[in-house]
């Protein structure tokens, strides 16, 4: 049965907190005849803090997507290699014990994808099978995980590292006005997250079962609108409602392997926002406190599309909260509205409590990523 070990995050250094979003908004925005509305949609999120690829000032110039896409790509190349290190560290694996690379993302586009560049130049192997995924926003860290598992499960003794990388700021649309847009300059934070799905290991997160589900006639709910500024985020008002549709979808999985969604030991729930988390505990019938490590992903990061899920993961493992034989839900929602769902039990942890947080540096001594350091 494949493993999943805990998770590496990395968050950038610069912090934008909820008082300076809702002064900025009223600053850029203050003749904007829906502003009281978005202040209050941003507020009601309770996201206190995000992290920024760049200073708020620099965020906030548009200096168009092939500026974007090179701020991207060496953002995104100065901060993975410390992430990837950690979670092969929490795995204790290395870099030629892995066969795949899933890497996730949605917030830019290139193409190779940057499972090349980590081949060349992280030292992995050149017959590593890369398995790049760009459109399932939020959704595609419970689908990295799911197809981590499908690999291992296919490959003997195979091991799959998992890449999310997301820098929502650089999808900041200065001259979009409509109000979904306008709450996701307040929701969305940037991150690096890593983990390692191994096919044999004494410790970690069994994955038991996978499922995926679609809710029907849902497209166009959450997309971009592709213009010659870039990505244009759309959110329709129908979103928070949708835990009605898939919470049964999260039943039907757990009940495909004989589990009750409702009496399970934790749950590690894709936080798009406070109301997603209100309505699933609801739907369920399971207590809130069962969601607070998607909460506390919710307010220290935002909603950090893919990566949450690994976040949120690396915060219940490292809480040490867990016992061995503790069975539970690891879930991702995203556009089309896909759920991404994975049933696991926990084996354990064979190492010593997580440590303390680290600030890892380029080659110039300049910090570039805070790592949040947890073991498997």
């Amino acid at each position: 049965m494949a493993v999943l070990c805990c998770p590496a995050v990395g968050v950038p250094e610069h912090t934008i907190s909820m008082d300076q979003t809702l002064h900025l908004a009223e600053r850029l925005h203050g003749d904007h005849p829906r502003l009281p509305l978005a202040l209050k949609l941003i507020s009601n999120t309770g996201v206190q803090n995000r992290r920024l690829v760049q200073p708020l000032e620099r965020t906030l110039r548009h200096p168009g997507v092939e500026e974007r896409t090179r701020v991207y790509v060496r953002e995104a190349q100065a901060r993975i290699p410390d992430v990837v290190e950690q979670a092969l560290d929490n795995a204790a694996l290395t870099v030629q014990d892995i066969d795949a690379i899933v890497f996730v993302s949605c917030t830019a586009f290139t193409m190779p994808s940057l499972t090349a560049w980590m081949i060349n130049e992280l030292g992995f192997g050149h017959d590593t099978c890369q398995i790049p995924i760009a459109q399932l926003g939020c959704a595609a860290g419970g689908a990295a995980i799911n197809r981590a598992h499908d690999f291992c499960a296919s490959h003997a003794d195979a091991n799959v590292l998992i890449v999310s990388c997301e820098f929502c700021s650089l999808c900041y649309q200065p001259d979009d006005l409509e109000v979904g847009n306008l709450l996701s300059n307040g929701l969305f934070g940037d991150a690096v997250a890593a983990a390692v799905v191994r096919s044999r290991s004494e410790h970690g997160l069994s994955l038991e079962a996978t499922g995926s589900r679609l809710v029907p006639d849902t497209e166009d709910w959450i997309s971009y609108a592709v213009k010659e500024t870039g990505f244009h985020f759309r959110l329709d008002r129908r979103v928070p409602g949708t835990m009605e549709q898939l919470a049964p979808a999260l039943r039907a999985v757990a009940a495909t392997h004989g589990w009750d969604a409702s009496a399970l030991d934790f749950y590690v729930i894709h936080a798009g926002g406070p109301r997603i988390l209100d309505d699933l505990s609801r739907y369920l019938g399971v207590s809130s406190d069962l969601l607070s490590f998607s909460r506390a992903t919710l307010t220290h990061h935002g909603n950090i599309a893919s990566a949450v899920v690994l976040d949120v993961l690396r915060r219940l493992i490292t809480s040490g909260s867990l016992s061995p034989g503790h069975r539970g839900i690891v879930a991702g929602f995203g556009p089309g509205i896909t759920a991404e769902i994975s049933l696991g039990t926990w084996l354990g942890d064979g190492r010593d409590a997580p440590g303390a947080t680290k600030s890892a540096s380029n080659s110039g001594g300049t910090p570039v990523t805070t790592i949040e350091r947890s073991t498997e």
